[in-house]
């Protein structure tokens, strides 16, 4: 089988979700089905880190596609043509975006969308070509998976195609994220957070991840604790502008709030495995990665919940409404007065945990892929 794929968000060291999702999926896959050829669609200059293996053949297709003009001319009139030329059976999308004028059979990962719901958080342009095209792209997939159930049944509704059509395939976590010493903590906050116990949330900081409460939250945890705590926002400042900007200037704890921007694995993960706590609170997330993260490193979670979250952390997280600040700041005291309650959820963290993996994602995603094909 000849199966190409859009690898354009494998991009060196600025993997996303949907990046960690294309990376260790086609890691897995392409090693472990050598009789198979591979394609990797590129949108620019790739790295050699992201050939897995001799049965892959990179193709690096112009124009970049950095803009919704530019996504259109890429998959439409590039990916087309290529996937002519190359006689691919099959192509991939891991990012949800497929070739509607190409005959070729195909399979989108769409992962959640929160452009339905939120499309006042999006460029203008991008929520545009968002709500035209993906339901288009959900149509025109010979099998559209996605992350969670709750995606599936928002897709389902949405879009207005057929449950059979679709397949769930759950996130794994990368195997690097695992518990430390007490002593690597200790060398950890004394880098990062003056020695210091922190609260870590780790994503980009868009308006849908819910900084601006969390901030106001952390606040009101100050006020109430009079402890040092800090709270460590690890991810791009992309979107740092409006309401997130403006809440963090006013904070009066704003010198306890520490921004790493984004860090290597190595890195991230001695931050998270060192965290008190995760508070992971946004208003919409179509999996939620961070959470599984935060489980394998024996860190307690707070989480939303809503939309996907409680599918994914089930008994092991302390749920908070995120649109209520108060509600997020008293699980932040019970998770630093309750060490039961911090021990159980650790507890059922590393037992919830099992039921996710890459190994396991990616054997599915194979299964849906041959089936297609057969």
């Amino acid at each position: 089988m000849r199966i190409a794929v859009n690898t354009r968000l494998l991009i060196k060291n600025k993997l996303d979700g949907t990046g960690w999702f294309t990376f260790e999926t086609l890691k897995r896959m392409t090693k472990n089905h050598s009789e198979h050829e591979f394609f990797f669609l590129f949108d620019r200059p790739y790295s050699s880190d992201f050939i897995f293996s001799d049965n892959i053949t990179p193709l690096v297709l112009n124009p970049p596609a950095r803009h919704p003009f530019l996504w259109y001319l890429w998959f439409e009139i590039s990916v087309k043509k290529t996937l002519k030329k190359i006689n691919a059976d099959l192509f991939f999308s891991p990012d949800g975006y497929l070739s509607l004028s190409s005959p070729v059979k195909q399979i989108a990962v769409i992962h959640d969308i929160n452009f339905v719901h939120r499309p006042q958080d999006l460029p203008f342009f991008s929520r545009k070509y968002y709500n035209y095209f993906f339901p288009k792209f959900a149509r025109k997939a010979e099998k559209l998976v996605t992350v969670s159930e709750f995606s599936r049944q928002d897709i389902i509704n949405n879009f207005n195609i057929s449950y059979a059509k679709t397949e769930v395939v759950h996130n794994g976590c990368n195997e690097i994220f695992k518990p430390v010493s007490e002593n690597e903590k200790k060398l950890t906050k004394e880098k990062i957070s003056s020695g210091k116990d922190y609260f870590i949330f780790i994503g980009t900081l868009h308006p849908r991840k819910n900084i601006a409460r969390l901030f106001k939250a952390f606040e009101r945890f100050k006020k109430a604790s009079g402890s040092d705590f800090k709270l460590l926002i690890v991810g791009e400042k992309m979107f740092m502008t409006g309401e997130i900007e403006k809440t963090y200037l006013k904070s009066a704890f704003k010198d306890d709030i520490i921004f790493t921007g984004r860090l290597a694995p190595k890195e991230l993960h001695f931050a998270l495995a060192s965290a008190f706590a995760m508070t992971f609170v946004p208003v919409f997330e179509g999996f939620g990665i961070p959470l599984l993260e935060a489980m394998n490193c024996d860190v307690p979670v707070i989480s939303s919940n809503t939309s996907s979250l409680p599918e994914v952390a089930g008994d092991a997280a302390l749920f908070v409404n995120p649109f209520d600040v108060e509600d997020i700041k008293n699980a932040m005291l019970k998770i630093i007065e309750n060490d039961d309650l911090r021990k159980n959820l650790i507890e059922k963290g590393r037992i919830r945990k099992e039921l996710f993996s890459w190994d396991k994602t990616a054997e599915k995603l194979w299964e849906i892929i041959s089936k297609v094909e057969s």
